[in-house]
């Protein structure tokens, strides 16, 4: 019951980004485009866990994500830092809804959700 409710809350803020996107002058397929650039923090892996760990959750930190887009709407009137920020923030709730949580630097699959994934042995 837990992880269906916790699921449902991610799709809202999902949800909410693309409400928060749709506010912005871009084409509504921008949105999907977008969605899965986040990922590029998986690159850090090719340097080992702990900076794998480091810049994966740098990309999928939603703190920052909204911190991103405050600032772009509020400070600067700078609407690629709101696009950002809301893709960040969309992207974490997508993954989330998946069960793919931030990263311990011991390796990829172990996240603050549970370990993800098949176990070995």
């Amino acid at each position: 019951m837990m992880k269906t409710t916790i699921r449902l809350e991610e799709v809202m803020l999902l949800l909410l980004g693309f409400y928060l996107f749709m506010q912005l002058d871009f084409s509504w397929w921008w949105f999907f485009v977008l969605l899965l650039t986040p990922d590029v923090g998986m690159l850090g892996y090719a340097a080992g866990n702990k900076i794998g760990a480091f810049t994966y959750n740098l990309f999928h930190h939603r703190g920052l994500a909204i911190l991103l887009f405050l600032i772009g709407r509020t400070y600067l009137d700078m609407p690629i830092l709101e696009l950002i920020g809301i893709i960040l923030f969309s992207h974490a709730a997508m993954d989330r809804i998946f069960g793919y949580g931030l990263k311990y630097d011991k390796g990829f699959r172990y996240t603050h959700l549970g370990e993800i994934g098949k176990k070995n042995g």
